[in-house]
Protein backbone atom coordinates (compact mmCIF):
# COMPACT_ATOMS: atom_id res chain seq x y z
CA UNK A 1 0.00 0.00 0.00
CA UNK A 2 2.60 2.54 -1.04
CA UNK A 3 -0.51 5.02 -3.04
CA UNK A 4 0.40 8.52 -3.15
CA UNK A 5 -2.21 11.09 -1.48
CA UNK A 6 -3.16 14.39 -0.69
CA UNK A 7 -4.70 16.27 1.67
CA UNK A 8 -7.89 15.92 2.44
CA UNK A 9 -7.67 12.16 0.48
CA UNK A 10 -10.24 9.56 2.27
CA UNK A 11 -7.67 6.39 2.77
CA UNK A 12 -9.37 4.37 4.71
CA UNK A 13 -12.17 3.39 7.59
CA UNK A 14 -11.61 3.05 11.39
CA UNK A 15 -13.32 -0.04 11.65
CA UNK A 16 -10.51 -1.52 9.81
CA UNK A 17 -7.38 0.89 10.67
CA UNK A 18 -6.25 3.23 13.14
CA UNK A 19 -5.10 6.47 12.41
CA UNK A 20 -1.56 7.44 12.27
CA UNK A 21 0.85 9.76 11.26
CA UNK A 22 -0.02 12.68 8.48
CA UNK A 23 -3.81 11.27 9.03
CA UNK A 24 -6.90 12.47 10.59
CA UNK A 25 -10.88 11.01 11.70
CA UNK A 26 -13.83 12.16 10.05
CA UNK A 27 -16.58 10.36 11.10
CA UNK A 28 -16.23 6.31 10.04
CA UNK A 29 -13.44 7.72 7.80
CA UNK A 30 -9.56 8.03 7.53
CA UNK A 31 -8.16 10.73 5.40
CA UNK A 32 -4.54 12.28 4.53
CA UNK A 33 -3.45 15.31 6.12
CA UNK A 34 -0.17 15.35 3.94
CA UNK A 35 0.91 14.98 0.16
CA UNK A 36 3.05 12.07 0.85
CA UNK A 37 2.30 8.15 0.71
CA UNK A 38 0.57 5.91 2.52
CA UNK A 39 2.18 3.48 4.76
CA UNK A 40 0.31 0.31 6.28
CA UNK A 41 1.99 -0.83 9.31
CA UNK A 42 1.21 -4.16 11.51
CA UNK A 43 0.00 -3.80 14.69
CA UNK A 44 0.17 -7.47 16.54
CA UNK A 45 -3.42 -7.98 18.19
CA UNK A 46 -4.85 -4.76 16.94
CA UNK A 47 -5.84 -3.06 13.83
CA UNK A 48 -3.20 -2.12 11.89
CA UNK A 49 -1.79 1.83 11.29
CA UNK A 50 -2.34 4.32 8.58
CA UNK A 51 0.36 6.72 8.41
CA UNK A 52 1.23 9.34 5.68
CA UNK A 53 4.97 9.70 4.98
CA UNK A 54 5.07 13.38 3.24
CA UNK A 55 6.86 13.92 0.96
CA UNK A 56 10.25 16.70 1.03
CA UNK A 57 9.20 20.25 1.05
CA UNK A 58 10.94 22.68 -1.50
CA UNK A 59 13.07 24.98 0.24
CA UNK A 60 12.09 27.84 -1.95
CA UNK A 61 8.40 29.11 -1.97
CA UNK A 62 8.71 31.30 -4.93
CA UNK A 63 7.20 29.43 -7.51
CA UNK A 64 9.03 30.34 -11.42
CA UNK A 65 7.29 31.31 -14.30
CA UNK A 66 7.32 28.00 -16.63
CA UNK A 67 7.54 25.29 -13.84
CA UNK A 68 4.99 22.73 -13.94
CA UNK A 69 2.73 22.56 -10.68
CA UNK A 70 0.31 20.08 -8.98
CA UNK A 71 -2.68 21.23 -7.14
CA UNK A 72 -6.10 20.75 -6.25
CA UNK A 73 -9.29 23.05 -7.54
CA UNK A 74 -10.94 24.90 -4.49
CA UNK A 75 -13.47 26.78 -7.07
CA UNK A 76 -14.81 26.97 -10.33
CA UNK A 77 -16.74 29.80 -11.30
CA UNK A 78 -17.82 31.26 -14.90
CA UNK A 79 -14.25 33.00 -15.95
CA UNK A 80 -11.75 30.98 -13.43
CA UNK A 81 -10.54 28.15 -11.15
CA UNK A 82 -9.13 28.47 -7.98
CA UNK A 83 -6.25 26.50 -7.27
CA UNK A 84 -3.88 25.00 -4.25
CA UNK A 85 -0.91 24.27 -5.55
CA UNK A 86 0.54 21.76 -3.35
CA UNK A 87 3.93 20.29 -5.55
CA UNK A 88 6.21 22.07 -8.08
CA UNK A 89 8.17 19.64 -9.85
CA UNK A 90 8.64 16.83 -8.20
CA UNK A 91 9.13 19.09 -4.76
CA UNK A 92 6.10 19.48 -2.27
CA UNK A 93 5.72 23.05 -1.35
CA UNK A 94 6.01 23.43 2.59
CA UNK A 95 3.67 25.88 2.32
CA UNK A 96 0.34 25.53 0.05
CA UNK A 97 0.42 28.68 -2.39
CA UNK A 98 -2.75 30.08 -4.63
CA UNK A 99 -3.19 30.21 -8.05
CA UNK A 100 -5.56 30.71 -10.75
CA UNK A 101 -6.64 29.54 -13.96
CA UNK A 102 -8.26 31.74 -16.05
CA UNK A 103 -10.77 30.98 -18.58
CA UNK A 104 -8.39 32.08 -21.70
CA UNK A 105 -5.54 30.11 -20.02
CA UNK A 106 -7.73 26.84 -20.13
CA UNK A 107 -6.51 25.90 -23.96
CA UNK A 108 -4.99 27.66 -26.83
CA UNK A 109 -7.85 27.03 -28.96
CA UNK A 110 -11.59 28.19 -28.82
CA UNK A 111 -10.86 30.15 -26.62
CA UNK A 112 -14.12 31.78 -26.85
CA UNK A 113 -16.09 28.31 -26.20
CA UNK A 114 -14.57 27.26 -23.22
CA UNK A 115 -17.23 26.24 -20.33
CA UNK A 116 -15.14 26.25 -17.01
CA UNK A 117 -17.58 23.56 -15.59
CA UNK A 118 -17.03 21.35 -18.23
CA UNK A 119 -13.43 21.63 -17.57
CA UNK A 120 -13.05 21.36 -13.85
CA UNK A 121 -14.71 20.82 -10.62
CA UNK A 122 -13.70 20.89 -7.22
CA UNK A 123 -11.38 18.60 -5.66
CA UNK A 124 -10.05 17.69 -9.14
CA UNK A 125 -5.95 16.97 -9.25
CA UNK A 126 -4.61 19.53 -12.13
CA UNK A 127 -1.00 19.44 -13.69
CA UNK A 128 -0.90 23.06 -14.77
CA UNK A 129 2.06 25.64 -15.87
CA UNK A 130 2.43 28.77 -13.94
CA UNK A 131 2.75 31.29 -16.23
CA UNK A 132 2.93 34.56 -14.46
CA UNK A 133 3.85 35.79 -11.16
CA UNK A 134 -0.06 37.27 -11.18
CA UNK A 135 -1.35 39.29 -8.07
CA UNK A 136 -0.29 39.98 -4.42
CA UNK A 137 -2.49 36.35 -4.27
CA UNK A 138 -2.55 34.02 -6.78
CA UNK A 139 -0.32 32.89 -9.41
CA UNK A 140 -1.19 32.72 -12.73
CA UNK A 141 -1.61 28.91 -14.00
CA UNK A 142 -2.09 27.15 -17.43
CA UNK A 143 -3.50 24.01 -18.75
CA UNK A 144 -2.79 24.85 -22.40
CA UNK A 145 -0.70 21.71 -23.89
CA UNK A 146 -1.46 18.28 -24.20
CA UNK A 147 0.06 17.11 -20.84
CA UNK A 148 -1.75 19.25 -19.31
CA UNK A 149 -4.97 19.34 -17.15
CA UNK A 150 -7.00 17.27 -14.60
CA UNK A 151 -5.08 14.22 -14.41
CA UNK A 152 -7.17 12.84 -10.99
CA UNK A 153 -10.74 13.46 -10.29
CA UNK A 154 -13.39 11.60 -8.46
CA UNK A 155 -16.97 11.05 -10.15
CA UNK A 156 -20.49 11.60 -8.37
CA UNK A 157 -20.55 7.86 -7.49
CA UNK A 158 -16.96 8.70 -5.55
CA UNK A 159 -15.52 6.78 -7.95
CA UNK A 160 -11.85 7.90 -9.61
CA UNK A 161 -12.49 8.48 -13.04
CA UNK A 162 -10.77 7.25 -16.19
CA UNK A 163 -9.69 9.74 -18.71
CA UNK A 164 -10.84 8.49 -22.21
CA UNK A 165 -10.03 11.62 -24.26
CA UNK A 166 -8.55 14.87 -24.02
CA UNK A 167 -12.15 16.41 -22.70
CA UNK A 168 -13.77 13.47 -21.51
CA UNK A 169 -13.27 11.57 -18.11
CA UNK A 170 -15.61 8.15 -17.25
CA UNK A 171 -16.60 6.39 -14.09
CA UNK A 172 -15.72 2.95 -14.09
CA UNK A 173 -18.35 1.72 -12.01
CA UNK A 174 -21.72 3.44 -13.49
CA UNK A 175 -19.60 4.60 -17.14
CA UNK A 176 -20.93 7.75 -16.70
CA UNK A 177 -18.92 10.36 -19.13
CA UNK A 178 -17.78 13.49 -17.38
CA UNK A 179 -16.23 16.63 -18.80
CA UNK A 180 -12.83 17.55 -17.71
CA UNK A 181 -9.67 19.09 -19.57
CA UNK A 182 -7.48 15.96 -19.19
CA UNK A 183 -3.81 16.03 -19.30
CA UNK A 184 -2.90 13.50 -22.40
CA UNK A 185 -3.78 9.89 -21.05
CA UNK A 186 -1.61 7.42 -21.26
CA UNK A 187 -3.60 5.12 -23.34
CA UNK A 188 -4.28 7.90 -26.39
CA UNK A 189 -1.56 7.16 -28.83
CA UNK A 190 -0.35 9.95 -30.76
CA UNK A 191 -1.79 10.27 -34.66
Amino acid sequence: MSTTVCPGDRIGRCDEYTSGNGTYVRGPHIYSSLVGRIQKIEVPENLPVLTVKGKKAVVGQILEVGVVVMGRVTRVKNNLASVDILCAGKFVLREICQGIIRKEDVRSTEVDKVDMWKCFRPGDIVRTKVISLGNSRDYFLSTSGEDLGVSWARSEAGEVLVPISWEQMQCPKTKAVEFRKCAKPDNQQEN
